[in-house]
């Protein structure tokens, strides 16, 4: 048994693939099926049973995942800890971000992790909260800042901040101002609305507090795109329900108009969440730190998100 057969079935059972685990692992797939078939003969035990849609783990292959998941990890703290002694965090960190967090975030985020850690070594990726959440789970993001996530067992979950959102429409003229007289919640439901499809947070959030009050909104575009949304809405579509941020860091701030959204206020709450069965190591740590600081430093105006959530664990 060597760790790069214990890394390749790890990879095959999160991803319940041969072909997207050795793309991932940058092996060829006769070379990675090679890997598994040696461990699983080492063993004595099937680990994976292969169908047509891909690979499935048995009941001895689950017993192994578990003890894999922590060797593999306590090799990567023993070079972390070989890093530290030489006076530098080491390792790669994985962060995924929603596209209107990631506009703000990643360049001060970037400056920062360079300048606490030079040795190690910082991956970001943009996409949707649920996306990150399944990344999350298979092994392919160590962290993720997502939109008001449900709750998971397999997820543990930090409370940032809670982000305002408002009814984005486009300007009139280079004469209005853009913050506009505030919108009553109950209201929304009158406008056509361009919105990212289901299960997005934010669109999840706006069809829940509407159906409070016996509402639903007048979604007359589905996009999966904050830049996308707000061309349409600059091109007059119709209206958009987003964050002050994701406005502020699109190409053509100054296109729109912001109404802030009360009776009630309407908040969305951000966290930052790793998979409870990857323990973080030490760099990890502190990259998660780092997301923290910076995001409530860039957000200080807005609310600190209450409470944490997370399968019986914090984060």
């Amino acid at each position: 048994m060597d760790l790069k057969q214990l890394e390749s079935f790890v990879r095959v059972a999160e991803l319940g693939s041969f072909t997207r685990a050795a793309i991932e692992l940058r092996i060829a797939q006769p070379a990675l099926s090679r890997q598994v078939r040696q461990l699983e003969v080492e063993l004595h035990q099937h680990l994976l049973k292969r169908n047509g849609r891909g690979a499935v783990v048995t009941e001895a292959g689950q017993l192994l995942l578990q003890h894999a998941r922590g060797i593999l990890h306590q090799v990567e703290r023993a070079r972390e800890a070989m890093g530290q002694a030489q006076g530098a965090l080491a390792g790669r960190v994985a962060l995924g971000l929603p596209p209107s967090v990631a506009r703000s975030l990643t360049v001060p985020l970037v400056h920062a992790f360079r300048e606490r850690m030079p040795a190690a070594s910082l991956s970001i990726s943009e996409d949707l909260s649920v996306g990150m959440r399944e990344d999350l789970l298979q092994g392919r993001l160590d962290l993720a800042v997502l939109y008001n996530p449900g709750f998971s067992p397999d997820i543990a979950l930090t409370p940032l901040v809670e982000q305002a959102l408002f009814l984005v429409e486009p300007c009139a003229g280079p004469r209005v101002r853009r913050s506009a007289p505030l919108v009553p919640l109950g209201e929304i439901a009158e406008h056509p609305l361009v919105m990212p499809r289901r299960p997005n947070a934010i669109r999840m959030l706006i069809e829940s507090e509407l159906a409070r009050l016996g509402k639903k909104p007048q979604v007359v575009l589905e996009i999966d795109g904050v830049g996308a949304i707000l061309d349409l809405v600059a091109d007059g579509a119709g209206c958009a329900i987003l964050s002050r941020d994701a406005v502020d860091k699109s190409a053509r701030p100054s296109a729109y108009v912001l109404r802030p959204i009360n009776r009630p206020a309407l908040r969305i709450p951000v966290m930052l969440a790793h998979s409870v069965h990857r323990p973080q190591s030490a760099t990890q740590q502190l990259a998660a730190s780092l997301v923290r600081e910076t995001l409530v430093r860039l957000n200080g105006g807005a609310r600190p998100a209450a409470g944490t959530k997370a399968g019986g664990r914090s984060g």
